[in-house]
């Protein structure tokens, strides 16, 4: 009897206890093991806390924009070097360079693509080549473009380095323009 009280402790990481036969069984005797994940825990705290001290967060991207102040109004633009991109439905915008009444190279219609980005470094050069004074670019979104095709003309004028640009609301001719196209 005295026997099977005995328990046997081991004090490294394991303990193994010997558990007490039942009254009317068997004779054998049955070990149960223990173990200790005290030190298992604290490995794991340790870890966790060096992978936290060790890890750079990445950080939110967010488009740059710069806005102009109210202090000094801008002066005339010439029409020859501005170019108005207005943003319609199915991933399509049409653009032309000019005043909407008279556009120097007609109306254009484009998609997202390689197209656009050619588009607007032919007609980058040619501003270039004529007035001397770089592009500049109204993007004009209506009611039916989506917020992602805003990004993608932005970052097409950013891949071609167009630093002067601006987002201005559609007028009632370039949405007239956009039924013309079929894409408002």
């Amino acid at each position: 009897m005295l026997s099977q009280l005995l328990t046997l402790k081991l004090t490294t990481m394991a303990e193994l206890n010997q558990a007490p036969a039942k009254a009317g069984g068997s004779t054998r005797k049955k070990l149960s093991t223990r173990v200790d994940l005290t030190a298992m825990v604290d490995l794991a705290f340790l870890l966790v806390t060096f992978f936290m001290l060790t890890t750079s967060l990445t950080k939110p991207k967010a488009i740059d924009i710069a806005m102009p102040n109210d202090e000094t109004p801008p002066g005339p633009v010439a029409a020859s070097r501005t170019v108005t991109l207005c943003l319609g439905k199915n991933n399509q915008l049409v653009y032309y360079r000019g005043e909407i009444d008279k556009p120097i190279d007609g109306f254009q219609v484009s998609g997202y693509n390689k197209d656009l980005r050619e588009a607007l470094i032919s007609t980058s050069a040619k501003i270039k080549a004529q007035t001397g004074k770089p592009m500049i670019v109204l993007i004009k979104p209506s009611n039916h473009s989506i917020y992602q095709n805003l990004v993608n003309t932005i970052d097409e004028l950013n891949i071609i380095k167009t630093s002067i640009y601006a987002v201005a609301d559609i007028s009632p001719k370039d949405i007239d323009l956009l039924k013309e196209k079929n894409i408002f």
